[in-house]
């Protein structure tokens, strides 16, 4: 599974947040002299905090500022969450983190594996056992056995 795909997972199961959450601001200007319009996307958006998802690799080097500069932006608390992909804290996830202490900034690093069960269990907690009907469940119901007309 890809980073869209526990961005997913992180987001919109785990935290009820919106995903690739646009940030717009102002960012220099255009050959005329004219403001440009801009923006900085976040993976995660919740009402406390602006969040960057990556995995355990170089290319989320660049989640720390940001996470930080989303939080400039909007007021909200800047997070940072590496997803594991080896089972062991790599030279990348250890930049990261000591960079995210230093300048306050929120890291936490999950599982791949816990990440992708999470989802896979997700219906078992949002199951309903008052709507649940067995006549609706049956096999014979699915496969339209039983059906007059």
């Amino acid at each position: 599974m890809g980073e869209a795909g526990f961005v997913a997972i992180i987001c919109s199961l785990m935290l009820g947040g919106v995903p690739e959450q646009k940030q717009p601001y102002l960012g220099g200007y255009t050959v005329l002299g004219e403001p440009k319009h801009t923006h900085v996307r976040t993976d995660c958006a919740t009402d406390t905090h602006v969040i960057e998802i990556g995995l355990d690799k170089r290319s989320s080097l660049d989640s720390l500022q940001q996470a930080h500069f989303a939080a400039i932006l909007t007021g909200k608390l800047p997070k940072i969450i590496i997803v594991d992909t080896d089972g062991r804290v790599g030279r990348w996830e250890t930049r990261i983190r000591a960079t995210a202490q230093a300048t306050g900034v929120a890291f936490e690093r999950m599982s791949d594996d816990a990440l992708i069960r999470f989802q896979m269990t997700q219906w078992m907690r949002n199951y309903d056992r008052a709507t649940a009907s067995p006549k609706t469940h049956t096999i014979a119901s699915v496969a339209g056995l039983g059906q007059s007309g």
